[in-house]
């Protein structure tokens, strides 16, 4: 019988506890559920757009209110009220967040101010850092081709393996221009320029992503690349067919080069503020040139794709050299007109 009346004690105590609890939760959501309900017709009518039947006092008050509610969520979580009542808070503050500090535009929108003159205006803005790069990969392309000419071995070291196949030192000018025309249909070919595009997409994201190092994995790695470049020049170069060889480079070659040379200058700007700060802090200078690289690297990856295309479709299509200059040739010139010839500037905004 005692065990009985201790169950039964227990019981008790326990409906209690339910019932405080349900009165504590009650008592909670009653003392705040006014600016709950305010918020989310706020939010309701932000959300289907029907901004006009929003009174400026309720905008005024919408970054109040997520402030209160985001409150009443906490202190929801921490008392463990019923979860119907956290399920709710947590739906309507994070609708709220999106409102109070989610972007201000579209992707229409952002697409059209990016290529309305923001990409352009970084561009610009790294002029020094793309003079240094575009130095360095001459020099490297120079240092390539001397290297080789002094000793062909140099050639195994600076091209990878697999970008060699029947591109080798010795080989015939007959073997070497077949690597160049008549190869529409050779999947040997396809897989040749996936390997290089893929070779040099590399490149360009280290170059941005190491440019922390205070700018000197970009300038080796600028050379580098640019070395392979040489090594080829001159083995085609060797055998006479370096107009053919450029030709058949350029038609996805300027876009690529092109994106490497953008994603140096990114990463060595990023280098040099962080090395030369000025007057700022290093962070502040960091985080001011990253957010510059990183419009300049948005681009970059567009710059890729559009250079994977040309690689994968106008190589095999145009099998001719004077179509792959017009074609590579003209791309650096629609690329060059919009980096520095296109100069909008939008009412009210700032150049980068």
């Amino acid at each position: 019988m005692a065990l009985f009346g201790l169950l039964g004690a227990k019981a008790s105590a326990d409906a209690a506890a339910i019932e405080a609890a349900a009165l504590r939760s009650d008592r909670f959501r009653q003392e705040r559920e006014g600016d709950w309900q305010r918020l989310e017709a706020i939010v309701t009518r932000m959300e289907k757009g029907r901004l006009r039947k929003i009174s400026d006092e309720d905008l005024l008050q919408l970054p109040v209110l997520y402030r209160t509610v985001a409150s009443s969520l906490s202190v929801a979580r921490e008392t463990s009220l019923d979860a119907g009542t956290r399920a709710y808070l947590e739906s309507l503050v994070q609708r709220a967040w999106f409102l109070v500090y989610g972007p201000r535009t579209t992707l229409m929108g952002w697409l059209g101010r990016f290529f309305g003159g923001e990409w352009s205006r970084a561009v610009r803005a790294i002029w020094p850092e793309l003079l240094v790069a575009l130095a360095l990969m001459v020099a490297g392309t120079v240092v390539g081709w001397q290297l080789c000419a002094q000793n062909p071995d140099w050639f195994y070291a600076l091209v990878p393996g697999q970008f060699a196949d029947a591109r080798v030192p010795g080989a015939s000018a007959e073997v070497l221009k077949k690597t160049l025309f008549g190869q529409t249909e050779a999947e040997g070919l396809s897989i040749f320029a996936a390997s290089l595009f893929s070779h040099n997409a590399g490149i360009a994201i280290l170059c941005f992503a190491l440019g922390f190092a205070f700018g000197v994995p970009p300038l080796m790695l600028l050379v580098q690349n640019t070395a392979t470049l040489g090594a080829m020049l001159w083995l085609y170069h060797g055998q006479g067919l370096t107009y053919d060889f450029v030709g058949w480079l350029s038609i996805h070659g300027t876009t690529e080069l092109f994106a490497i040379l953008l994603s140096g200058g990114a990463g060595l700007h990023v280098g040099r503020s962080m090395a030369f700060p000025g007057e700022q802090s290093v962070m502040d200078a960091a985080a001011a040139a990253g957010q510059r690289a990183a419009v300049v690297m948005a681009g970059v990856v567009l710059m890729l794709v559009v250079a994977g295309m040309l690689e994968g479709f106008g190589r095999q299509l145009v099998d001719e050299t004077s179509g792959r200059y017009i074609i590579g040739y003209g791309m650096l010139a629609l690329w060059l007109a919009y980096f520095f010839a296109f100069r909008r500037t939008p009412q009210g905004s700032e150049a980068a």
